[in-house]
């Protein structure tokens, strides 16, 4: 039960941080605060904190990689099917690649032929509880790709996921938390010349004593980081970099950064509580989610459920999905997201 902290910490980081950004997503950094303010809660509506994809691909990653246990063909069956039902569910705000890719897992295509050419955030949001799981570096890679190429086929999405994997599993896996170093070694490692220079540059703003927001705007994202892995990743590797032993710190510098800023904040929010553990968290940030029918208790029962089985301490089987309450569940969420789009174009400006 030793990772139990680390994998429940990179649960509720993951939610918290997606529940905290979800309310200024789409949003430059200057009219989110016009809006909202200096609040920064997981409330998005009347006082409740719910959660998007970013978190529902990551539990779903938690339960198949339990039930899998170290099996990467059998986590890559299960992932499939799951992402088959979770689309089923009807999901608001979805990425056109992910969707076109479970179109495909519905029609029929098997795993290895359902991935689009994109290097959208799909595989990078869902990742880090990868690093956090596996034994070895080749078991990272193994199992990231499979998750990867289930619905992005772009290199570059791969290697954007593998990063937020091997950041999230540092302290798991007994490594140091050096993330001037760590950035440093992954801008060498990485192919792609795009996500090696921002890494890279990254290495050196971090050097220098930039602020998250001062690195954005030497990269150009002066109006929020894009739904790209390679602003998302390196912008949400900034935010934990900058502030590696306070989580709400990380989490609050990513969602201020505008634009995609529940996966940049759920990605950062995956790092940071992976690393320092679920006790990191804020509790009134943990509190204040109310996500159902996948809530805190289902997440730490899901969570020791993964600890115990990758300690091979015995078999327990993980909560289930309830995809059937997810449905009317999903109703409500996308009600209040429209909603929220209609404010949206009342002022302030």
């Amino acid at each position: 039960m030793t990772l139990y902290p680390h994998i429940l910490g990179c649960l509720l980081g993951t939610a918290v941080g997606d529940a905290v950004g979800l309310r200024r997503e789409g949003l430059a950094p200057r009219r989110a605060t016009k809006l909202y303010g200096d609040d920064l809660s997981p409330a998005l509506f009347a006082g409740f904190g719910v959660c998007s994809d970013d978190t529902e691909h990551t539990v779903m990653v938690a339960r198949s990689l339990a039930i899998a246990n170290h099996d990467p063909e059998a986590f890559e069956r299960l992932m499939a099917s799951q992402l088959k039902r979770w689309l089923l569910a009807a999901p608001a705000g979805v990425g056109l690649a992910t969707l076109r890719a479970c179109l495909k897992l519905l029609v029929g295509f098997g795993p290895g032929r359902s991935g689009v050419f994109s290097a959208g955030n799909g595989p990078a949001m869902r990742s880090a509880l990868i690093g956090v799981a596996s034994r070895s570096d080749a078991q990272c890679e193994e199992f990231v790709r499979r998750s990867t190429r289930l619905t992005h086929t772009d290199p570059n999405a791969e290697e954007g996921a593998l990063v937020v994997a091997r950041a999230a599993g540092l302290t798991a896996r007994g490594k140091p938390v050096d993330p001037s170093g760590f950035l440093g070694r992954e801008a060498e490692r990485i192919k792609g010349p795009e996500l090696r220079e921002r890494l890279a540059a990254a290495h050196c703003a971090l050097v220098d004593g930039l602020s998250p927001a001062e690195f954005a705007e030497s990269q150009g994202w002066t109006n929020g980081i894009g739904g790209y892995v390679n602003q998302t990743v390196p912008a949400a590797l900034y935010c934990w970099a900058s502030s590696p032993n306070e989580y709400r710190q990380s989490v609050t510098q990513a969602v201020l950064l505008g634009g995609d800023t529940d996966s940049v904040a759920a990605i950062t929010g995956a790092i940071a509580g992976a690393n320092l553990g679920d006790a990191a968290i804020p509790s009134e940030w943990v509190a204040g989610l109310t996500e159902w029918p996948r809530d805190v208790d289902w997440i730490e029962r899901a969570a020791k459920a993964l600890a115990e089985n990758l300690a091979g301490q015995r078999y327990t089987n993980p909560p289930p999905m309830h995809w059937l309450a997810t449905l009317p569940r999903n109703a409500v969420f996308a009600a209040i997201v429209l909603g929220m789009g209609f404010r949206r174009l009342l002022p302030p400006y």
